[in-house]
């Protein structure tokens, strides 16, 4: 049988049977054996795409931005289409499935979080990059298959004010004392908010916590999906048993509804 080759995964066969492993390593580490005994979710998940066990400070960064993105609410637009597939019926891949895609995006989404990212990559801590980065209009490339943001990646574009989430969040990720871009994001919010004429947005947040626990841009994008979908599950699920009638959104209200089919006809209508 032919060798699996990857960085992340060893495992060796059962003896009888080559197609069940006996035992698996996650860089290095024994999976069932040790970590299942003595790791949690998030150490295990830093662990996964860092090919590292994280620090302390770095397992409650994660731990907390994990439970800042869990549910993003009904208000966002990811898991309104997850409610959605909840409420028409889908299976539960699919309501996954339209919440990743809609989630995906560079305005709000997945995206946005990995050109975040690639700023914070590019400019640092340096105030004046950042000012003179968020004044220019985001240029579009040819060779990508996004079209460019009309909007300052990490800033929110419908906002008047950084909302109490956010400033909550990025006030506790900061003060876990795990990197430099969170302490320096939360001391130079006006700031930037100023040169990009727009409130700070969670996903904002969300870039410079994993910039600080050493995620790629790429690995953000990715984390950023999966850290989300908790919450779309879960209202996608509420909506399935609540039925079509209790949809919090878009109500539609007859004015000359016709009553139950039948009603109002006499014998020669329905003749």
């Amino acid at each position: 049988m032919e060798s699996i080759h990857t960085r992340i995964w060893q495992e060796e066969a059962e003896p009888d049977n080559a197609f069940a492993a006996a035992s698996c390593h996650c860089h290095g580490y024994d999976v069932y054996g040790d970590l299942l005994l003595h790791a949690s979710w998030i150490e295990y998940l830093f662990l996964l795409f860092r090919g590292e066990a994280p620090s302390l400070a770095q397992a409650r960064l994660l731990e907390g931005l994990a439970l800042a993105l869990a549910n993003p609410g009904p208000r966002d637009a990811a898991v309104h289409a997850a409610m959605c597939g909840g409420v028409g019926g889908s299976t539960s891949a699919s309501c996954l499935m339209a919440a990743l895609a809609v989630g995906a995006g560079a305005s709000g989404g997945a995206r946005e979080v990995r050109l975040a990212m690639e700023d914070w990559l590019e400019r640092g801590t340096d105030a004046a990059r950042w000012q003179t980065g968020l004044a220019a209009k985001p240029a579009e490339n040819p060779a990508d298959v996004w079209p460019a943001p009309g909007h300052a990646p990490g800033f929110d574009p419908h906002g008047v004010r950084c909302t109490g989430p956010v400033r909550q969040t990025l006030a506790h990720l900061a003060g876990l004392g795990c990197g430099p871009s969170l302490p320096w994001l939360q001391a130079q919010r006006p700031l930037l908010e100023s040169a990009a004429g727009l409130p700070l947005a969670m996903t904002g947040v969300a870039a410079a916590a994993l910039l600080d626990l050493g995620f790629t841009p790429a690995q953000g994008e990715m984390l950023h999906l999966l850290l989300r979908l908790p919450g779309a599950a879960a209202h996608a699920l509420e909506q399935k048993d609540y039925g079509h009638k209790k949809f919090p959104f878009f109500r539609v209200e007859l004015e000359n509804d016709p009553g139950p089919a039948g009603a109002g006809l006499n014998t020669e209508d329905r003749a």
